[in-house]
């Protein structure tokens, strides 16, 4: 488990092909940048860009992954050599800085607008319609890995539309700052919002 703060903003240096065709997945090699890996071991979890991956390899200032083919498939920004949000899996002596995140990407947004308003930012993302429903007026949601605050919601005939206030602190120390309209993004719901919709379903069928 996650907790969406953000703890470095690290890179991902080399993607190397894993062999077994066009059905394999690939090894990312990732420099840490101030994420302390003093405390990480082989088979911890770190999340790159809100994507629970397993540490295979690791040194003093980086890591090794490997990602599969499914996970390139329904995630976004982990098969290139880019920046990435890393965070490490919550322990139970830490501070819960945004909200329950599993590290399971449910799907991908897409930037509709990214804008200066005041001091802040305004985002806002088109989901797709499976994930609509779990969008609510100031509920949480992840995005690239952020646990982030839903400030509206617009539904539209292909999903709907999210607007989220991104503080000038958020923009610094995340790769949000990066963004811009047309941009894909990883999505995670609310942990909540998935158990009451399949509560609710069950109570339907019954």
């Amino acid at each position: 488990m996650f907790t969406g703060i953000v703890a470095a903003v690290g890179k991902i240096n080399t993607v190397t092909p894993l062999e077994g065709g066009a059905d394999a997945g690939v090894r990312l090699d990732v420099d840490a940048g101030g994420l302390p890996m003093a405390d990480v071991g082989l088979g911890d979890s770190i999340a790159l860009n809100g994507a629970c991956m397993t540490v295979v390899e690791k040194t003093a200032t980086g890591f090794t992954v490997d990602v599969s083919r499914e996970s390139l498939n329904k995630t976004v920004g982990l098969d290139t050599t880019t920046e990435v949000n890393l965070e490490k899996a919550l322990t139970l002596a830490e501070r819960l800085g945004g909200h329950l995140v599993s590290g399971h990407v449910d799907g991908l947004g897409v930037v509709r607008k990214f804008e200066p308003v005041g001091e802040s930012h305004e985002l806002v993302i088109e989901a797709p319609r499976e994930l609509a429903k779990y969008l609510a007026y100031k509920g949480s949601v992840v995005v690239n890995g952020v646990s982030l605050t839903v400030n509206r919601v617009n539904d539209t005939p292909s999903g709907c539309e999210f607007s989220i206030n991104l503080i000038p602190h958020t923009i610094q120390v995340t790769t949000l700052k990066h963004l811009k309209a047309g941009s894909k993004v990883n999505l995670e719901i609310d942990l909540i919002a998935r158990y009451v919709e399949r509560m609710l379903s069950l109570n339907a069928a019954a």
